[in-house]
């Protein structure tokens, strides 16, 4: 059952948290208040209205049009400025459409100065003529809530509104949340995996277990009781004398999005130079937008950089990721890639998506395709830039096929899938290794929690016994209990597999907890490079954030 006898109430003015582990029922409750999911039994009082289960459509429309709400990962805005996406949302409140009204409208330009508001109650008034979809990920939170309060709703829902960003940007969307509050006593319920989040932002903070109300009553009295639930961390495992897996030299990235004249985003990777140890986890930080991901696709070789050079050991030669050569093929067969977006297909269950991932980078592979590839008349250098779209986020490898005429189809001519018994061999032990019941190979997507989904994708990738691990901030949005069971099941994977792994994350506290040495990332160039807490706290200071006071104070006390 999603959700049990659930009753709380809301005070007028209040911003109310909710916590708890991934599959808890939260995102489930967000979508009944909003009316966007049918419940079984019960009854919400909202407005003068009560809504059951059998209401009518017309008290589900008029429930929908006092609230508002605003869902993790949703980036979805107009192609046009900041200014005219509030605007829009303005006038649907007339129309019921989303359409830019027109000078003879009546009310044109209250509309426009109505908009301007909203925006500078989000702090983007300096930002209402730029396009929309080329604002950073904190900015386009902002605006998301400004187009929401454009609604002018009873009750605003906000289901982890900032979770995926760094430390500063969230600072800034977790102030524009407050000042909304402030200025128009707006009830606001937020759901969020961080409880430094809610230690900063609610006045009140519900528990929620299992589909039912656990705890219910002051933040930081909630969330001592919620942590206390958190498991036992396991050590890192040591590698004296290692010796460099990768090394990166001279790489120098820039770019820039124009707009109105101005520039915007500016990226200027300069001259980057480092190495990655056999053996060891490293972890790169710094603020949104800084190149942390442009980085890693340029060590992948899926990314080019304006100059420099990524070589890559392999056996007792350094193969150079930058340019062709058979072996550059063998190197990618040895890496295992996890993205941000990382995401399973639905229809598929485990075991079916680890034979996939097995026809791709298991033993062997690499002449069957080269076979195949020649009967197809495929060039070795294509096949090598194909064999890069296998390793590339599900965005980049269309665009990429298409610019040769290719489809997804040939993945499966030239990369066919494992047997479910020999995918099964390869699997069962990882499955052991990071705790994972066997069971779950049987099982979709959707029937699985939030811990087991992020350890689900981790086996699908470590079946096949990657050599080094690349995870791009591919944890962000699993409460702290789930993160610490897949902390400790990343430490089992290099303690016991040897394997290198390199993290992008925004987690500081994860980052202490998971690395050998943190690489912080500013404007461009490493700022600094070493011991992870002493690196992270480095980026703390700079990013001038105090929601994240409670986690800082937790960390003095338990490590």
């Amino acid at each position: 059952m999603a959700l049990e006898n659930v009753s709380f109430t809301t005070r007028p003015g209040e911003i109310l948290g909710l916590v708890g582990k991934s599959g808890g029922g939260k995102s489930t409750l967000m979508k009944i208040l909003r009316g966007m999911e049918s419940f079984d039994s019960g009854k919400i009082l909202l407005d003068g209205m009560t809504i059951t289960p059998d209401s009518s459509d017309e008290v589900k429309r008029a429930q929908m049009a006092v609230t508002a709400i605003h869902l993790q990962r949703d980036f979805a805005l107009w192609t046009e400025s900041a200014l005219k996406n509030v605007v829009r949302r303005i006038h649907a409140r007339k129309t019921g459409y989303e359409l830019l009204p027109i000078p003879e409208d009546g009310d044109y330009d209250e509309m426009y100065l109505e908009a301007m508001y909203y925006l500078r109650l989000v702090g983007l008034g300096d930002k209402a003529r730029h396009l929309a979809t080329i604002l950073s990920g904190g900015e386009k939170q902002r605006l998301l809530i400004a187009r929401q309060l454009a609604k002018k709703p009873k009750i605003l829902l906000l289901d982890e509104p900032a979770t995926m960003a760094c430390p500063a940007t969230k600072q800034e969307v977790l102030d524009a949340i407050k000042n909304v509050n402030k200025e128009l006593d707006l009830t606001i319920i937020v759901v969020s995996h961080l409880p430094e989040i809610h230690e900063y932002l609610a006045h009140r903070l519900i528990w929620l277990e299992k589909g039912k109300i656990v705890a219910d009553g002051k933040p930081r009295e909630v969330l001592d009781q919620f942590m206390a639930g958190i498991g036992k961390m396991e050590p890192l495992a040591s590698w004296p004398n290692a010796k460099p897996l990768i090394k990166v030299r001279g790489i120098s990235k820039r770019g820039c999005q124009i707009c109105t004249g101005e520039v915007l985003n500016v990226l200027k990777m300069e001259n980057l130079n480092f190495d990655i140890l056999e053996g060891e986890i490293t972890s790169i930080i710094g603020n949104s937008g800084g190149g942390k991901t442009t980085l890693l696709k340029i060590m992948q070789g899926v990314r080019m950089p304006d100059e420099g050079v990524v070589s890559f050991r392999y056996g007792d030669k350094w193969v150079d990721m930058m340019n062709y050569s058979p072996d550059r093929m063998n190197v990618r067969r040895s890496l295992g890639i996890m993205y941000q977006e990382f995401a399973l297909y639905a229809g598929e269950t485990i075991l079916d998506q680890i034979a996939y991932k097995m026809g791709i980078k298991g033993n062997d592979v690499i002449d069957h395709a080269r076979a195949v590839a020649e009967e197809l008349g495929i060039s070795d250098k294509v096949l090598d830039v194909i064999y890069a779209m296998t390793d590339m986020s599900e965005e980049d490898a269309k665009a990429a096929l298409e610019s040769l005429g290719l489809t997804r189809d040939i993945f499966k001519d030239l990369f066919p899938r494992f047997p479910m018994t020999e995918a099964r061999k390869y699997a069962e032990p990882i499955f052991d290794l990071i705790s994972l019941d066997q069971e779950a190979m049987w099982k979709l997507p959707e029937q699985l929690s939030g811990g087991e989904l992020v350890r689900a994708s981790l086996a699908i990738i470590l079946a096949a016994r990657p050599k080094i691990l690349i995870l791009d901030e591919p944890f962000g949005d699993i409460d702290p209990i789930t993160m610490r069971e897949v902390s400790n099941a990343i430490k089992k994977i290099n303690a016991e597999l040897g394997t290198t792994i390199i993290l992008v994350s925004h987690h500081v506290d994860f980052v202490k907890e998971i690395s050998h040495r943190a690489i912080l990332i500013e404007d461009g160039a490493i700022a600094a490079d070493g011991d992870p807490a002493t690196v992270c706290n480095a980026f703390l200071a700079s990013c001038h954030a105090p929601y994240l006071k409670y986690q800082e104070e937790r960390y003095k006390v338990h490590g």
